[in-house]
């Protein structure tokens, strides 16, 4: 039996084998975009542990729209300061296998306005 695998899967794995090879013992800013929301996570892989999430999903400021870019920007914000609390200043941007576009660049821009390295 062949098994079939997406062209997302193939970038996906394609840009996780990058980071993992580029890492340098930094944690990894990962992306998860959904068509409703968006969600990053400061995952320290080493450890298998995660340091900070943020999400349009979350009770607590909770933008009136959770499917755009101003949205994105906020989660970019929040990631940010909740890394540099928990001791995060440098990170690997993983895009998730998402093209680097609209809401995962304000993310990413968002995040480095934050403070955060990457």
């Amino acid at each position: 039996m062949v098994k079939h695998v997406t062209p997302f899967a193939k970038r996906q794995s394609r840009t996780r084998h990058r980071l993992k090879t580029n890492a340098q013992g930094r944690p990894r800013l990962s992306v998860f975009r959904s068509g409703k929301h968006i969600y990053a996570q400061v995952i320290d892989d080493e450890q298998a542990a995660t340091l900070a999430t943020a999400s349009t999903n979350e009770k607590e400021g909770k933008p009136a729209k959770t499917y755009n870019v101003e949205a994105a920007s906020q989660v970019g914000k929040k990631i940010a300061e909740r890394a540099i609390a928990a001791g995060v200043k440098q990170v690997v941007f993983d895009r998730g296998g998402y093209i680097y576009h609209g809401r995962v660049k304000a993310l990413a821009d968002a995040a480095r306005e934050g403070g955060l390295e990457f």
